[in-house]
């Protein structure tokens, strides 16, 4: 009889054994409820892995590379016909300009700095009475960034501070600015006949700054000589102050009016290399 009684109590302690073990893993499962509820639960969007930006669509593609062919189309005819010959191109139809503009403004973000930038700075640097000439001024930053006057010059009116012209012949007095600035806009076939009027409109002792893409400048690479292109600009009644290399992407040239000017002589200008862009 004790064998028997054993056995029952075993067959009741293992009954009691798995009713405890049924009651221990719905207090479990409660528990894993309670804290995956509480616990705020993280969806996999763009902004949880750091991209905000939508995918680009197939037609986006297609208008950024239509406006990407219009911009090289623009700036080769700029680089190689007259500024004469642009001002009609532009006046038959202002909507290339922005086009241009915009395309330039693309181009601009992929330079890790750009020399507008640094003759804002030359010009905090000095008198804000200097009364600056801004050839090629596009839409006319540098005027809105000094307290300078500054009369601003382009192809088109980007805006109601800019006068639209060919940068051969403006309106400007003989001897009437302190600073001619020619930033990247050196880009007619008769670019010489700029720098002749930025020398007429010059005051004597008057600065003439010139930014220009560094390529233009390879002589190893079908660029002007940068020696033979300032020796021109001297002889048009200036003389050279310093010269800027250290950028990789463009160099920097200043001058300054000679108080006499000598009579006047042929000048052999260096033809200065078109800046195109390659087709991606």
């Amino acid at each position: 009889m004790k064998g028997g009684k054993e056995e029952v109590n075993n067959t009741k302690n293992s009954k009691k054994r798995k009713r405890g073990s049924k009651t221990t893993n719905k207090e479990e499962e409660k528990k894993k409820k309670l804290s995956t509820t509480n616990v705020p639960q993280t969806k996999c969007t763009s902004s949880s892995v750091g991209k905000s930006s939508k995918p680009v669509s197939f037609l986006d593609k297609m208008k950024a590379r239509l406006s990407g062919g219009h911009f090289r189309m623009i700036n080769e005819k700029l680089y190689t016909c007259s500024g004469e010959e642009a001002l009609n191109y532009f006046e038959d139809d202002p909507s290339l300009f922005n086009m241009y503009h915009v395309g330039y403004q693309e181009q601009m973000t992929h330079w890790p700095e750009q020399p507008v930038n640094i003759i804002i700075q030359w010009l905090k640097d000095h008198s804000p009475s200097l009364v600056v000439a801004d050839f090629g001024c596009g839409d006319a930053r540098l005027s809105r960034s000094v307290k300078n006057k500054v009369f601003s010059f382009d192809l088109v009116a980007h805006n109601s501070s800019v006068v639209a012209c060919d940068m051969a012949n403006t309106t400007l007095e003989t001897s009437s600015i302190d600073v001619a600035v020619f930033c990247l806009s050196l880009m007619g076939t008769n670019f010489p006949s700029y720098l002749c009027e930025a020398q007429r409109v010059l005051k004597p002792g008057g600065w003439l700054l010139i930014a220009e893409v560094k390529s233009r400048f390879d002589p190893t690479n079908g660029g002007a000589d940068p020696n033979n292109f300032s020796k021109a600009i001297c002889e048009l009644g200036f003389y050279s102050v310093s010269k800027d290399f250290s950028n990789k992407m463009f160099i920097l040239f200043y001058y300054k009016k000679k108080e006499k000017l000598k009579s006047k002589k042929e000048i052999k200008w260096p033809s200065l290399k078109p800046c195109l862009y390659k087709r991606r």
